[in-house]
């Protein structure tokens, strides 16, 4: 059912999933706007849900099942329980108790990986995981978040949604790379009104996703930034910018954000609006929007407590590099031109130009 307006004309919901997926947009400076939800992946939840039971994919009752690392599970969490699916998620360790305990309030069935510094092996036994769950129980849905295109149609809805806020603003999307979901669907919708909409991504140290798997960030604790398996719903041929920043700088433009704006927002957020400030500087006839994909409760003891540590953003620049071989910490900003990443093996022969 739609929303409808109450009497002091603010839309009384339905359901959760609207109220919670709905974004404030706040104008940081003349040409840098942060989109700041909740949880963002609601959109990618909601619209998958919706188009596999229209589609006759699932049906209720059915338990859907995916792996994550802590906001897709609390946002297919709600989806199914807006349309009365059962849920299933294999946890990545830096799952949290605070996101741990509203699941299982929700009702999912969590299985939550063992303690690990090693993001590739996290990643790697969820999968594992799955794939055990899905050969014991043919009917459960694999959701395949990162790979499934269904998770793109939901940000259609965001699209629309800025275009109205923002209308002939010309507009770059700035935002952490993740799933490619949301960077991609929004991207993609943006783009069937203005081809010229352009689109930042945002990347840690040591992520196969853009180039970097060759190095480490121990400190690194950016859940949804990057990965350390290629995902199918990355479209590299979208990106116009990538950045890619260590934990250092995301933690001090983090708490940039919070001192300068009074903002509560994930690491992820830091770290795009870092990249933002440097694009809208160098772009200032575009509006920037940052995508601001969740708060930053589950980085207050490890983030936020350390404020007194944190560098001054206002001093940190990228170094601008024309190829992956200059590819350097702690931060590096490269024009991506719309191309295919080649393979790390093809590149080590014929590095990208």
């Amino acid at each position: 059912m739609r929303a409808v307006p109450d009497h002091l004309g603010s839309p009384v919901h339905d359901h959760i999933t609207d109220a919670v997926k709905t974004p404030s947009l706040v104008r940081l400076s003349p040409n840098t706007v942060l989109v700041r939800f909740e949880t963002l992946k609601v959109y990618a939840a909601l619209g998958a849900v919706r188009h596999l039971l229209d589609t006759g994919v699932v049906h209720r009752g059915q338990t859907l099942v995916d792996s994550s690392s802590g906001i897709y599970a609390l946002a297919l969490a709600m989806a199914c329980h807006r349309h009365g699916l059962r849920c299933h998620i294999v946890a990545s360790t830096t799952v949290d108790d605070t996101i741990r305990a509203q699941l299982e309030i929700l009702g999912v069935t969590v299985d939550q990986m063992p303690p690990s510094d090693d993001l590739r092996l996290d990643q790697n036994r969820r999968v594992a995981r799955v794939r055990e769950l899905l050969a014991r129980d043919p009917d459960l849905h694999w959701m395949r978040q990162y790979h499934d295109p269904v998770h793109h149609l939901g940000y259609a809805e965001l699209a629309d949604l800025l275009r109205r806020a923002l209308p002939g603003e010309p507009l770059t999307v700035v935002g952490s790379v993740g799933t490619g979901a949301s960077s991609g669907g929004l991207t993609r919708a943006l783009r069937r009104h203005d081809p010229g909409a352009r689109l930042v991504g945002v990347q840690p140290f040591g992520s196969v996703t853009f180039g970097s798997e060759r190095f480490t960030d121990p400190d690194a604790i950016i859940a949804g930034i990057g990965s350390a398996i290629p995902f199918g719903n990355v479209h590299h041929e979208l990106y116009d910018r990538v950045h890619w920043l260590d934990f250092q700088h995301a933690m001090a433009a983090t708490i940039g954000l919070m001192r300068d704006h009074a903002v509560f927002a994930g690491l992820s957020t830091g770290a795009a609006h870092l990249a933002a400030r440097w694009e809208a500087d160098r772009d200032p006839g575009r509006t920037h929007v940052v995508i601001g994909a969740d708060t930053g409760h589950r980085y207050a003891a490890r983030v936020f407590a350390r404020h007194r540590e944190a560098l001054d953003p206002a001093l940190l620049t990228p170094v601008e590099i024309a190829s992956l071989d200059d590819l350097s910490p702690p931060w590096a900003a490269m024009d991506w031109a719309r191309r295919a990443l080649v393979p790390a093996q093809e590149r080590r022969k014929d590095p990208v130009p």
